[in-house]
């Protein structure tokens, strides 16, 4: 676990990472708090973590989409500035005695926006930090310094909040924003130039939306981990209201509460290597679902601090569990040009299902009581075990996600950038007693297709010839078909040999590029300029 702190700016950034962590939670608890004593109702206090939370339901895949086309440093000094500013005007808005309800929660909405803007980037930035093997150390760790602000940052914002007031825990919050600036600023991250130009911002969403849905592994993680957030989310949003109402405390009760859930988090997060080695990914989030809903059910009927507190170090032990072994499972399985875009998507999924559970349990809270929303809840996420019977999580291995390296093809037409559509067609001579063999490979072959680019995949059988068989798809234009190509890894390339592999003859089979719609190659008078052909653009990559 200690491997990727020995890489010096990995160290750096993480300690510093885990400064702003601590900020945020002083901050939340004094957020928390001050609507408790504004005498807020208890769906204005769930609020709180669902204004900090909606921003990376949001944003996360635009802050994804920027984190994949722009350098990741610049991204994340923009969205620190964000939340740093954002920090200094609730700090600034407190002392001068001016704070409600309604503008607490648009502050807390403004630092949630900064953070949904610097996750995707941090996160997919540690790939580039720390060596291939020990990307799963180090997100585990990255977790880590999540839940060890998580453990004692509460009980500090208590403290603060009890002692200084809520303006002083919003200071405290802007301030450590500060040593994180200074690290990012000096990491001097080796940028690789690009082959092709960035994709603009919405064809960058597209495109990574595109690559999850034709992602099975991916959909079933992010659909799983919402759902389960949902569940589980009055682990947080409910604790004001659990500290003042079922326990009778005050700031300091509730900040003890926190800070049990962040020991308990730290606890799970250093077990995620043991626990998914022993149970398999299915097994270990169907047991965190069962213990979660077991502690949240004890919190509910619990009106002693100490038996709260126990109860939640082991409910955030298995919450930070669950949540990192599909965090895993999300890095494993995604290639680096989509890797900001796929952890955004994860982000999304569980900041909207916080999002969403706090504002149901509020409510619930309006129209019952404490203890039977958090047994409600309780109830929800230990149902989500069932959810293996039809959306099982594949336990994904570390793969081969490099670029695969493809050869060169000729190009006759002086193409731009925009020309397009591209069709292509791949003529495979098989034999009949193969077919459904071959056929099977190819459905392999169409996600590929799907995923990286492609659209109107279709595979054909010539009727008079049964061995011929012609693979078509097309791309939108002729930057897209070399994105599509350039995408493409390794492990693919491997797929995509082995239905190769039922193709007779000595020539690999042929490959026909055909631009369609193509007045935007031809000049229709002789004297008149190519306003794309200064787009054209070597091509240095084979087959398809």
């Amino acid at each position: 676990m200690a491997a990727p702190l020995a890489v010096p700016v990995f160290r750096r950034i993480w300690f510093a990472s885990l400064l702003s962590n601590f900020g945020l939670l002083i901050q939340g608890v004094g957020a928390a708090w001050a609507m408790v004593q504004m005498h807020a109702s208890a769906d204005m206090v769930a609020l709180v973590q669902t204004a900090l939370m909606l921003p990376s339901m949001l944003f996360a895949m635009g802050a994804g989409a920027l984190a994949d086309m722009f350098d990741r440093r610049k991204v994340a000094l923009v969205a620190l500035s964000i939340a740093l500013a954002s920090a200094m005007g609730l700090t600034i808005t407190a002392y001068a005695d001016l704070l409600s309800p309604p503008l607490i929660l648009v502050f807390c909405f403004l630092i949630g926006t900064g953070s949904a803007l610097f996750s995707p980037a941090w996160q997919a930035s540690v790939a580039e930090q720390v060596p291939p093997e020990t990307l799963p150390q180090a997100v585990a760790l990255s977790s880590i310094s999540y839940n060890i602000a998580r453990s004692f940052g509460p009980a500090i914002g208590g403290l603060v909040v009890a002692t200084a007031g809520a303006a002083a825990a919003f200071m405290v919050n802007a301030l450590f924003y500060v040593p994180m600036l200074i690290v990012m600023f000096a990491w001097r991250r080796v940028v690789r130039p690009a082959r092709l130009p960035p994709e603009g911002t919405m064809r960058a969403i597209v495109s990574g939306s595109r690559y999850i849905m034709h992602s099975p592994a991916l959909r079933v993680v992010l659909l799983r981990s919402m759902i389960v957030a949902i569940g589980g989310s009055s682990l947080f949003a409910l604790m004001p209201l659990v500290a003042s109402t079922l326990l009778q405390g005050g700031a300091m009760s509730y900040g003890l509460l926190l800070g049990s859930i962040g020991i308990g988090s730290v606890v799970g997060a250093l077990l995620v290597n043991q626990v998914r080695d022993r149970l398999g990914i299915e097994g270990s989030v169907g047991l965190c679902a069962l213990v979660l809903g077991a502690c949240l059910a004890a919190v509910a009927f619990s009106h002693h601090l100490l038996l709260s507190m126990v109860a939640l170090l082991i409910g955030g032990a298995f919450w930070t569990l669950g949540i990192t072994l599909f965090n895993i499972e999300i890095q494993l399985s995604s290639p680096r040009w989509v890797a900001g875009r796929s952890l955004a998507a994860f982000q999304t999924a569980v900041a909207g299902g916080v999002a969403i559970g706090s504002w149901l349990w509020g409510v619930a809270v309006q129209h019952s009581s404490v203890s039977t929303a958090m047994l409600a809840s309780g109830a929800a996420v230990a149902a989500t075990a069932l959810l293996r019977l039809g959306l099982r999580v594949p336990d994904a291995q570390p793969r081969d996600l490099d670029q695969a390296q493809l050869g060169e093809f000729e190009v006759g037409l002086n193409l731009s950038g925009r020309s397009g559509p591209v069709a292509v067609e791949i003529l495979y001579t098989v034999d009949p007693d193969e077919a459904r063999a071959f056929y099977r490979a190819m459905q392999a072959v169409q996600q590929i297709r799907r995923r990286n680019g492609g659209y109107d995949w279709t595979i054909a059988r010539d009727i008079s010839d049964p061995r011929e068989w012609v693979e078509r798809f097309h791309c939108p234009t002729w930057h897209d078909y070399l994105r599509q190509r350039d995408r493409m890894t390794r492990e693919e390339r491997a797929l995509i040999d082995e239905a190769y592999a039922f193709h007779q003859g000595a020539e690999a089979p042929a490959v026909r590029r055909l631009l369609e719609r193509p007045y935007g190659s031809v000049r229709w008078r002789e004297e008149a300029r190519d306003e794309g052909l200064h787009e054209a653009l070597p091509v240095p990559i084979s087959l398809s």
